[in-house]
């Protein structure tokens, strides 16, 4: 790996005799890492079919010997796990530690979304988590992240972090892993160290601090700020956590961690902070600390009904055949957009809307489905989500070749199955939707989503085995 000299130098004045060893990790390959989804695991426990090191400072984080291809794996797609780089599951560890009590949350830099399923495996009952990315196509892909997980307490927003402003202390806590200069990132990403540069660097820092002086009005008082970047330069870290706590009143709270996970501290005393380097721990760079904004402030009074020009969906009518598809339908508030119905959280239906009238949201809670003429078409995020009543759907257990032609997006045939929507399994856990029409299946997968190489491999990934299920054919 070619680094740039001012890099090197850079790291030296920060590692000094640990630097060689710092460098030395950089060239190894990055180490292979996954999140296991805990609600689809409770409900359809797995077994490792290979060895697996459990990341240790996640619940549902593993280390995996080698790198299958993830692409080809059925279960990939269903959401029963997510490839997450290890460091970055620390937030996790944040969570467990400071919270308690059901919280309303905001993951403002979100994209692609390994974090916020982090911050979903351990916020407390009950919290609701929004999502935001400011990049139109990357908050796609955020959608899509958070609809295979299938948690129906969350929010996808495509909003800049100005847009927030419109929520005064509306928010317990705010992660922001800022977008950052990189370097965390060198040994899994050589455009990282292409685009490396000290200007670059002092670029991200002033843009680091326009986003955290945005979303700061949005942070109740006395509600928590993670900040974190997958970089090591101090300009970027640790200045800019004393900057916080200077400029807009905040205070560091520390989070434990054990000596043998080899995770370093801060640079600077003032600020408690956790930092991730290669050759100590197994993972990525990176750097996070928690401040808890001051309590001095005094909070607005958040108002659910407050007034907007903005069109809002309107309450769907009840008894409708969709009802049936939840597991709880109690919990939840059905409303209707266009020819699409949602169900929203019922103890969240309020924020929820609150949020969509000043809001681009992409999603929000369960999609149910669409009116086309006479059919209700379920939707793929039900597919997906855990609150799906799979009694409600015929089931169709495909074979190895049948998911990958269904995630192709190809036609399938299925045998002895009946006509209308079917739901199709693979080892248990649902892939997405057909409508079956007799001599061939319409193919309902998402086709932006779709798996667009042709190429079957010699032998499919095995990763797990979930309950009884063989591994196909």
């Amino acid at each position: 790996m070619n680094l740039p000299a001012d890099f090197i130098l850079s790291t030296r004045s920060l590692l000094g005799e640990e630097t060689e060893k710092f460098l030395s990790a950089l060239a190894e390959d990055a180490p292979v890492s996954i999140r296991v989804n805990p609600f689809k695991k409770l409900r359809n426990p797995m077994v490792f079919r290979f060895s697996a090191e459990r990341v240790p400072w996640s619940e549902w984080g593993f280390y995996l010997n080698e790198r299958p291809p993830f692409t080809f794996d059925p279960l990939f797609h269903s959401g029963y796990y997510y490839v997450q780089e290890a460091s970055s599951m620390f937030a996790e560890q944040v969570i467990r530690q400071l919270l308690t009590a059901p919280v309303t949350c905001l993951d403002l830099c979100a994209a692609p979304g390994g974090k916020s399923l982090g911050l979903l495996s351990a916020l407390p009952e009950g919290s609701l988590l929004v999502s935001n990315e400011i990049i139109r196509q990357r908050a796609n892909i955020l959608s899509e992240t958070l609809i295979k997980f299938g948690h129906p307490n969350t929010v996808v927003t495509n909003n800049s972090p100005r847009d927030f402003t419109a929520f005064p202390n509306f928010f317990d806590l705010v992660l922001v892993d800022a977008p950052c200069s990189g370097e965390g990132m060198f040994r899994k990403d050589k455009t990282a160290v292409e685009e490396w540069s000290s200007q670059n660097v002092q670029m991200c820092t002033a843009r680091q601090k326009d986003i955290l002086q945005d979303v700061w009005a949005a942070l109740k008082p006395g509600g928590l700020l993670i900040y974190s970047t997958c970089t090591f330069n101090k300009a970027e870290n640790e200045e800019n956590a004393l900057w916080v706590s200077r400029e807009l009143r905040a205070e560091f709270v520390k989070v434990v961690r054990d000596q043998s996970w080899g995770i370093a501290g801060s640079f600077d005393r003032e600020v408690e902070g956790c930092r991730f380097f290669p050759h100590k721990a197994k993972g990525e760079g990176l750097f996070m600390t928690v401040l808890r904004k001051s309590s001095s402030a005094t909070p607005l009074a958040f108002n659910p009904m407050r007034k907007s020009p903005k069109k809002e969906a309107i309450p769907a009518k009840t008894d409708r055949e969709y009802e049936s598809w939840l597991n709880q339908v109690h919990r939840f508030d059905f409303i209707e957009s266009g020819n699409r119905i949602a169900a929203l959280p019922l103890a969240h239906a309020e924020a929820i809307r609150f949020l969509s009238r000043r809001l681009k949201v992409i999603t929000m809670g369960i999609e149910i489905g669409e009116k086309k003429g006479k059919d209700f078409i379920p939707s793929h995020a039900l597919a997906m989500s855990q609150e799906l009543n799979h009694k409600a759907f015929f089931q169709y257990e495909v074979s190895y070749r049948q998911a990958l032609a269904y995630l192709r997006r190809e036609i399938i045939t299925l045998d002895d199955a009946p006509k209308g929507f079917v739901l199709l399994t693979w080892q248990g856990e649902p892939l997405g939707f057909v409508k079956n029409i007799g001599n061939r299946a319409n193919n309902l997968y998402p086709g932006e989503w779709r798996i667009r190489s042709g190429y079957l491999p010699e032998k499919q990934p095995e990763i797990f085995s979930l309950k009884s299920f063989s591994s196909g054919s």
